[in-house]
């Protein structure tokens, strides 16, 4: 009998390849960003290209998700779309000056089109691997691939980049994608932790637009889920501003605009820190108040790096990611513990697509404060995450009707094991009503002697 709660090695084979997917994704940020630049001479040719694969992704999270959840085999779906998407990253790379430019930018819409297998739709599957109590550590393991794609992708461009090129950067991001497919497909020793139940091929019948607005419904309605959702939504707009304002902080207080890069990886080094003691010691409390308080600790160090002089900045940026690696981790436990079998996949891609669009919105309000005054440009983003801590309070308790709304949806969720037995036994199966007891009286007491008698 497999062991669904210490499979260690499937484990580590499925972290090996959610990191080179991830590195590959990360690195290929910079390294579209740099092939624009050398093929066109223009910084905003590189732009058009890494805003297409990212708006595209954010578009089509919510329909992988749909598309995850409705296939009987979602380890193949996950593969293909890895597959897809690697293939797409290595065609822009070809395509770049070779084709008139809005020709690849129609080709790096498609290929963001199948970006959200790379963050939502491979998490989501982590319930396959480990359930139960060692959910917690996988969730904090997971998060560390994040953290260590985010330092060793853009890394990895800028030296490729400047030995043999930006073509050669992007097709080896291309490459590291790809080298996840084989991790994929091994998922299909683990079956989902349940059966198909009434709900799920009742999901599965739905249209492809009614299964996403059943997603964002069963985010809206199940509190926890949203309470997470909205935080960390408004908490990546304040971390969005910070990763605009770091070359600005590096030319200001380092001496020096590339030196701002040494601020990002304080950010990932110190994110990774944070979750491998999460993963190594774990969390004793509940994730929800995780992801408040790792909010709360994002917000105060945002202030410090605000008013810190010179090189204490990187020691109040590096405090940021000790925050924003943990909020991670507790925002993926929370969508574990409250996500239903049937919409898993669903619910992470279109809550990662949103919290895509939040870091987007929060980087292109910095562009406009961040030439003013960077100061001002992180007060802002502090006061972005005391809104995001506010929202987590304003959704905390929920009142009686969206109480029944989640007793609703956890009850349609959730199966019915008594609707299933055959009729001819269903009276051997359900339970049978209590006796009624009668208080004891003098009389009584004196007939139950006689019957002993």
């Amino acid at each position: 009998m497999t062991n669904r709660y210490l499979p260690w090695g499937q484990l580590w084979k499925y972290l090996g390849g959610a990191a080179a997917a991830r590195a590959g994704d990360e690195m290929s940020g910079p390294a579209l960003l740099l092939l624009g630049l050398a093929v066109t001479g223009r910084p905003a040719t590189g732009s058009e290209l890494l805003a297409s694969v990212t708006v595209a992704g954010t578009v089509g999270g919510p329909f992988f998700g749909a598309l995850l959840d409705r296939a009987r085999r979602p380890d193949r779906v996950l593969a293909g779309t890895l597959a897809a998407y690697a293939l797409g990253i290595g065609a822009i790379g070809a395509a770049a000056g070779a084709l008139p430019m809005p020709f690849v930018v129609v080709i790096a819409l498609t290929a963001g089109l199948f970006n959200p297998a790379v963050a939502g739709g491979w998490t989501s599957q982590l319930p396959r691997i480990v359930t139960g109590p060692e959910l917690a550590r996988g969730s904090a393991m997971d998060a560390m691939t994040f953290s260590t794609a985010s330092l060793a992708g853009p890394a990895l461009a800028a030296l490729i980049a400047a030995a043999f090129g930006a073509r050669l950067a992007v097709i080896t991001a291309a490459a590291l994608v790809g080298l996840a497919v084989p991790a994929a497909c091994s998922l299909r020793r683990y079956p989902p932790t349940r059966a198909p139940g009434p709900a799920q091929a009742k999901h599965r019948q739905l249209a492809a637009y009614r299964q996403v607005t059943a997603g964002f419904a069963a985010i809206v309605s199940r509190r926890p889920l949203l309470r997470a959702t909205v935080t960390s939504v408004v908490s990546y707009a304040g971390i969005g501003m910070l990763i605009v304002c770091c070359p600005v902080l590096g030319a200001q207080r380092l001496g020096g605009a590339t030196r701002g890069a040494l601020l990002i990886s304080a950010i990932a080094v110190a994110s990774l820190a944070a979750n491998a003691i999460l993963a190594r010691r774990g969390w004793r409390g509940k994730p929800d108040i995780g992801v408040f308080v790792s909010t709360l600790i994002i917000g105060v160090s945002m202030a410090a790096a605000a008013l810190a002089p010179g090189w204490l900045t990187v020691l109040a940026v590096a405090v940021v990611g000790a925050g924003e690696g943990p909020q991670l981790t507790a925002v993926f436990a929370v969508r574990h513990r409250e996500s239903p079998e049937h919409m898993r996949g669903q619910i992470f891609t279109t809550a990662a697509s949103l919290k895509i669009g939040g870091m987007a919105a929060g980087a292109a309000l910095a562009g406009t404060l961040a030439g003013r005054s960077v100061t001002g440009c992180l007060l802002v983003a502090a006061g972005i995450e005391l809104c995001a801590a506010a929202a987590y309070l304003l959704t905390g308790r929920p009142g009686r009707r969206s109480a029944s709304l989640d007793q609703a949806a956890r009850a349609a969720a959730s199966p019915r094991p008594a609707q299933n037995v055959p009729a001819a036994d269903r009276a051997v199966a359900l339970p049978r009503p209590a006796e009624k007891v009668r208080p004891l009286t003098p009389r009584s007491v004196r007939q139950n002697d006689r019957d002993l008698c």
